[in-house]
Formats: C-alpha cells, sequence, structure tokens
C-alpha cells in the first residue's frame, strides 16, 4: 500500500483511541521531516510513521507482542518490506534484537519523542504546539519524571543519525507544529 489516505482509513479500522491516532499522525510528520533531512523516502518514512502502532490495541500494549501483529496485517494489506521492517524495528523487544538501519532508528527515536514534545505542550498556558521551545523539550529531556513513558534512552538514539538533541527535537517540534490542527494543539 502506498497511499497515506488508504493507511489512515485502515489504521483508523484497528486504533479506536483518537489520542494514539494523533500520535501516529505526529510520527508520520516526524517521519517525513527527518527522511527529508536524512536522505530518506519522504512517502515510506511517512508511512512506516504513520502506521507503526497499528496493533496497539490488539496486543493490548504487550510490549513483547506489540509490532508482531502488526507484521501481519501489514503483509495482507501490501505494505512494502522495508515499511514493515521498520515498523517490526521500532519495538526490538519483540524481535530481541536492535537494528542499526537508519530508517529504523529514525521511527524509533521520532515516535518516542512525539510524546515528550506533546507532554511538553500540554504543561503550556494555552496548550499549543506552537508555544513549545526547542530549549523547553531539551530541558524536559532532563527531567526523567517528566513525560516518563517517553523513553530518554531511545531518543538519544538520535545521536547514530548524526543530528545532535537540539537538532533533532527542532526537526520533530516543527514537523509537529505544521500539523498541530490535526493534532488539536
Amino acid at each position: 500500500m502506498t497511499d497515506e489516505n488508504k493507511a489512515l482509513e485502515l489504521l483508523k479500522t484497528k486504533i479506536k483511541n483518537e489520542n494514539l491516532i494523533k500520535h501516529c499522525l505526529a510520527s508520520c510528520a516526524v517521519m517525513k521531516a527527518l527522511a527529508k533531512r536524512l536522505g530518506g523516502d519522504e512517502k515510506q518514512w511517512g508511512m512506516a510513521g504513520l502506521i507503526h502502532d497499528i496493533d496497539v490495541e490488539l496486543t493490548q500494549g504487550r510490549i513483547q507482542d506489540h509490532t508482531k501483529e502488526a507484521e501481519i496485517i501489514l503483509k495482507e494489506n501490501g505494505f512494502s518490506q522495508e515499511i514493515i521492517e521498520a515498523v517490526k524495528m521500532h519495538n526490538p523487544a519483540a524481535w530481541n534484537f536492535t537494528s542499526q538501519n537508519p530508517f529504523h532508528i529514525a521511527l524509533r527515536c521520532g515516535e518516542t519523542v512525539t510524546g515528550l514534545i506533546i507532554a511538553s505542550a500540554l504543561v503550556c498556558p494555552d496548550k499549543k504546539l506552537s508555544s513549545v521551545k526547542v530549549s523547553s523539550v531539551l530541558k524536559r529531556m532532563k527531567d526523567k519524571r517528566f513525560a516518563a513513558g517517553a523513553d530518554r534512552n531511545v531518543i538519544a538514539q538520535a545521536e547514530n543519525l548524526g543530528l545532535n538533541m537540539e537538532e533533532f527535537i527542532s526537526i520533530c517540534l516543527k514537523a509537529m507544529q505544521d500539523i498541530a490542527g490535526q493534532l488539536g494543539l
């Protein structure tokens, strides 16, 4: 499958939680921006970001199962092997393997940082992404209690892509700000 709208329709048949769908939309935007910066395929990377959590509700968040159902769903729906592998490798715990492929690293750290950025927006008085500054996200990155679910070790993998944290956060924040209306932020 290569059409983003059809992929979004498929995602919505598997995911009912609106916030999870927004997370996937944010991940799509982040992945497109990272692909642009790193010379990846923007369409392919964006698609992986969009559908990376397609099986979260099916697997009920069980980390050891997450992405195993996704592999089946994506194969059945004609997604490319590259996208399927990226989706699988964003959760190395299910496969007992951590890929160092830049596409896979970008998806792991890119989708993870969306939670930190959204949490940073939600503590702003207006709760808007437009109010979030790179410096405040970097500061909150150091406070492991803030948005505790956003694994800082995973986010730090951006450095394996040749990006320092400031540049990585800047790219991701800007991508999310560009679709703030879709995210309700």
